[in-house]
């Protein structure tokens, strides 16, 4: 017998709204905390909205077999030719463990690094994956280690510090060869949290969201030579240089008023601008 597909319902605006101030209010308590307090706060206060809000789409999606059938299987199109039977992989971010899950038979060890407990609470892992809690920055693995790291929809929601020190720690967490896909909303299109129906500048959990450009300025900064975009979507992608992307963000940066945001949220340009950003340590 099939598994039971479970559609999760629309919410309502009281609702979203609801959301939308929780998240603002645990947001700011991030954006205004020192290094050390964002050290401990981190998981603190995921955890309490995940409490709070109960309808979290992060916590709902699970309901939703079939959602989630159908985006572990574009992901793992993505992060096909990367995968080895002998790899190492590092998931940053892993939410639900779903993606981490599904890759875990098609490589060594899997890492799962995540700042809170509460989302993969009950879920079985497999014994080759484990589940590490960080404070938002560390990277708890041996240095040289992975050969594939991943994260999606994560660094957005870091401190713009931590960011930059977490990024370090991944670039040592990989082997030479080693490559990191990075993926993330792309500023010129959004806010893309809870904010997008309320501000013109997220004010939720994404704390800083980026451009191609901005991002891979960090990347070169952070010891990293080779990179690359990958454009499309549903698992399906072309890779690009940097310059490309770079050169539409510029066009669309300088239109007037809010065109460029519409305009890049509609397709074609929504496969374009949301940011894959696959990056390869020096050998």
């Amino acid at each position: 017998m099939a598994a039971k597909t479970t559609k999760t319902e629309p919410r309502s605006p009281e609702r979203i709204r609801e959301h939308y101030l929780i998240e603002r209010e645990l947001a700011a308590r991030l954006r205004t905390a020192d290094r050390d307090e964002r050290r401990r706060s981190y998981s603190v206060l995921y955890d309490e909205l995940f409490r709070r809000v109960s309808d979290h789409p992060l916590l709902t999606r699970k309901a939703d077999a079939e959602s989630l059938r159908i985006g572990v299987a574009e992901r793992l199109r993505l992060l096909g030719p990367y995968l080895r039977s002998d790899a190492n992989y590092l998931e940053i971010g892993p939410g639900d463990c779903t993606l981490a899950i599904a890759v875990a038979c098609r490589v060594k060890n899997v890492y799962a690094v995540d700042v809170s407990e509460e989302i993969a609470a009950g879920v079985h892992l497999p014994k080759n994956t484990i589940l590490v809690i960080s404070d938002g920055s560390s990277i708890p693995v041996l240095e040289g280690s992975i050969d594939v790291a991943y994260s999606d929809q994560l660094m957005e929601h870091l401190h713009p510090d931590d960011a930059a020190e977490q990024l370090r720690n991944i670039y040592r967490a990989l082997a030479p060869g080693g490559v990191y896909i990075c993926i993330t909303p792309n500023r010129l299109s959004g806010p893309h949290d809870v904010s997008r129906h309320f501000d013109e500048v997220a004010t939720g959990f994404h704390l800083k969201e980026y451009t191609v450009r901005e991002l891979s300025e960090i990347f070169r900064a952070t010891g990293f030579r080779r990179l690359r975009v990958l454009a499309g979507a549903r698992g399906f992608h072309v890779s690009c240089p940097t310059i490309l992307i770079e050169f539409v963000e510029s066009l669309l940066a300088n239109l007037p008023g809010r065109l460029g945001r519409i305009l890049g949220r509609g397709l074609p340009l929504r496969g374009v601008l949301g940011i894959k950003l696959v990056a390869i340590k020096h050998r």
